[in-house]
């Protein structure tokens, strides 16, 4: 089967910020409103994008306490911490490192739940016969990552564990379509990226991916709220929760339904989703200190590279409302 260019597999938009924030936030109805609006923020993967799909979430909100989601498209991370940080988004989930980039500048967010990551759905690769074999290999290479994204936290990882710093390397912060672009024209020697772009660089140019060291593999994707969301309205946030649990242990155990939800939005090949979700992580679980542990290590990382303004404790935006049955 003939895979689409990867710069094609997910269409830009235009990200929500200034304005187009401050609008949305208008156009929230009043106190006077007889259901709460839910206002999540979702991106074309994860759990969120299998919720919005089966419609099974909308129809938990409508049973006490009631509410109503409203559903806010976005392409990355960083647009929707963005969002939530001037009250436009309720709720929503990123990797690790746009909420370190958020909690730095002071955004009104607080960790909620959690995804536990195998690790499995993505990679640093580098071309077929490139020579790189290990990490160390990365001196003086063309080294692509998404700037604020959970790439961004890889990268740093990496390069701290083979005792090098992105001073030793050419770091290129690329979008991942238009990385995908230079990664196939030969334009930058390794590459940090997570399903569908691994799969489809693998699969159609040889890619490979490095061997990375046993600390540096999974960790987590988070569930985050807007901090005056969660303590005004816990009950709606936590009966969210609830539901979204449930999709994802249906998930979990539906895989070739969840291949076919997300072909039909995203407009992916079904073969080349059938086999990326064997690779994707559906349980929500309450937050882990090994996991919260661990996204510290991260912050505090970030802010010994002075990629963040100041040092952040995770512990300060942590929300524990949610005590599932």
């Amino acid at each position: 089967m003939t895979y689409p260019a990867a710069s094609d597999l997910i269409t830009r938009r235009t990200t929500l910020s200034g304005l187009a924030a401050a609008c949305l936030a208008a156009c929230a109805p009043s106190g006077n409103s007889k259901a709460k609006l839910l206002r999540i923020g979702f991106q074309k993967n994860g759990l969120l994008l299998l919720a919005k799909r089966s419609g099974r979430l909308d129809r938990a909100l409508s049973a006490p306490p009631g509410a109503l989601a409203r559903w806010l498209e976005f392409s990355s991370g960083p647009p929707l911490l963005e969002a939530m940080t001037v009250g436009s988004v309720d709720l929503g989930s990123t990797g690790d490192a746009p909420p370190i980039f958020a909690q730095a500048a002071g955004a009104p967010i607080v960790y909620v739940a959690m995804v536990r990551l195998s690790g499995a759905a993505g990679a640093i690769l580098t071309p077929k016969g490139s020579g790189i074999a290990t990490l160390a290999d990365l001196r003086g290479k063309r080294f692509a990552f998404t700037r604020g994204s959970s790439a961004h936290n890889t990268a740093a990882a990496a390069l701290e564990s083979a005792g090098l710093t992105f001073a030793d390397v050419q770091p290129i912060a690329l979008a991942p379509a238009d990385a995908a672009t230079a990664f196939a024209q030969g334009g930058i020697d390794a590459w940090v990226i997570w399903d569908p772009y691994m799969t489809v660089a693998i699969q159609t140019q040889g890619a490979r991916a490095l061997p990375l060291p046993p600390n540096l593999v999974g960790g987590a994707a988070f569930f985050l709220a807007n901090r005056d969301f969660a303590q005004a309205h816990g009950d709606v946030l936590a009966h969210a929760l609830d539901a979204l649990a449930a999709e994802g242990r249906w998930a979990s155990a539906h895989r070739a339904e969840v291949a076919k939800l997300q072909a039909q939005a995203t407009g992916l090949p079904l073969e080349l989703l059938q086999d990326t979700v064997l690779r994707d992580d559906f349980t929500l679980t309450p937050l882990a200190p090994d996991i919260i542990s661990r996204q510290q290590s991260s912050a505090d990382r970030f802010a010994r590279l002075g990629l963040i303004p100041r040092s952040v404790e995770i512990a300060q935006a942590l929300w524990a409302g949610w005590k599932p049955a």
